[in-house]
């Protein structure tokens, strides 16, 4: 149940959560969360000449942890973040994506003391955050859970150095587009360097998509310290092959493993994982040219427990259908969009042996008609279907 913000303090609704906007952007807001994790509206009017109050009313965020909420989103941000830090001493969620101009100066006169309360924060696209943040996020947030760096280009292995000595109770963290990562920061993280740092032996997921100077040393660095790892997210990750899938494949916790546009994952690369004692339940290999129906077969050998597979783009057949479908009579979600060469007695097959899929993506696959269709749609728990750029032939349009 969703409640206005109006009814947890009256007198918000004469005041403006709202932090300035910048030149040329529009109006912005203040988001608040209560317990559940429901977004409240945006609340307030901007003062003279559309532009919003410099400060909220300094009684507004102790009034609203006074109410329960702990959970705090800012959607634009000049030099306020104190007020919220300081009106709510026992926030337990703070996100600030995409406050682009925030610093680490605005960050440090917010971040003045331990705030144990703090579980989650999120940076992701603030792009000025450099490694002194993360200092001062690593001295003073020691119970933070989830952290968000997506975009945060500015980062480099010092920070994540910083993070393994401060953050040991870290379960997931995202690292999306940190350029400048390398093999020597996921050695930190894991605990594998000379440092004085212990590492983040405690993460559950962990995202690197398109960090793209990691090689399959990093992989080698996280199969060995981040033994407890369930989902590892590294598509667009240029620098790793297939030996790198080997260090992997032993990661018996690992559940979800994403090699989306990984260019340099083959056939060899899905046997290593299939041959391991890996226990997955989602894996995405799509966009991965070099990955064939062999890759099929040897899924359907070693990874038969998959719930989703997706293979966009991959240059699979119906052969390699039908030697994956036998086995896989667990799954539920299939992606095989732009697979060209899946014609209708691929979807037979898929309609004979995969009874339990709920979802499955078709975008692209030119050679199917309307025949394969009605198969598929037949499928009792089908809930998903997408068909983007199929249409019927004439003769099928007639008929």
């Amino acid at each position: 149940m969703e409640t206005h913000i109006s009814c947890l303090f009256p007198r918000a609704a004469g005041h403006d959560l709202r932090l300035p906007r910048r030149a040329g952007q529009g109006a912005s807001g203040a988001g608040v969360h209560g317990l559940a994790g429901h977004r409240l509206p945006q609340v307030g009017m901007a003062r003279g000449g559309g532009q919003a109050a410099p400060n909220p009313n300094p009684s507004l965020f102790p009034s609203l942890q006074a109410r329960g909420i702990r959970r705090v989103q800012i959607l634009s941000l000049r030099h306020s973040l104190s007020y919220v830090i300081q009106g709510m001493a026992n926030i337990e969620s703070l996100n600030l994506s995409s406050c682009y101009n925030l610093t680490d100066n605005g960050l440090g006169h917010a971040f003045v003391q331990e705030i144990g309360s703090l579980r989650a924060l999120n940076l992701s696209l603030c792009k000025q955050i450099t490694d002194s943040s993360l200092g001062r996020i690593a001295q003073y947030l020691k119970g933070l859970e989830v952290l968000e760096l997506g975009g945060c280009s500015n980062i480099t292995n010092t920070g994540l150095l910083l993070i393994a000595w401060g953050l040991q109770r870290l379960k997931s963290l995202n690292l999306r587009s940190c350029c400048h990562l390398s093999v020597v920061g996921i050695g930190h993280l894991a605990g594998m360097t000379r440092s004085a740092a212990e590492g983040c032996l405690g993460l559950e997921q962990l995202t690197l998509q398109d960090c793209q100077k990691l090689t399959d040393l990093s992989l080698k660095h996280i199969s060995r310290g981040l033994t407890g790892l369930r989902l590892l997210n590294l598509s667009f990750c240029g620098g790793i092959s297939d030996a790198g899938l080997l260090h992997l494949s032993h990661m018996g916790s690992l559940r979800s493993l994403n090699l989306r546009s990984c260019d340099n994952i083959s056939d060899t690369g899905i046997m290593h994982l299939a041959m391991g004692s890996l226990r997955l339940s989602g894996l995405d290999v799509s966009f991965c040219d070099k990955v064939g129906d062999q890759s099929l077969a040897y899924i359907a050998q070693g990874l038969d427990g998959l719930k989703s597979l997706s293979l966009c783009s991959c240059h699979i057949s119906d052969d390699g259908i039908n030697r994956m479908v036998r086995q896989m009579h667990g799954l539920r979600t299939l992606n095989i969009g732009q697979c060209v060469r899946i014609t209708d007695k691929g979807l037979e097959l898929i309609a004979e042996h995969l009874s339990q899929l709920t979802g499955i993506d078709l975008y692209g696959c030119t050679r199917i008609t309307k025949r394969g269709l009605e198969r598929i749609t037949q499928l009792p728990c089908l809930k998903v279907l997408n068909l983007g750029l199929w249409q019927m032939t004439d003769s099928e349009k007639v008929r």
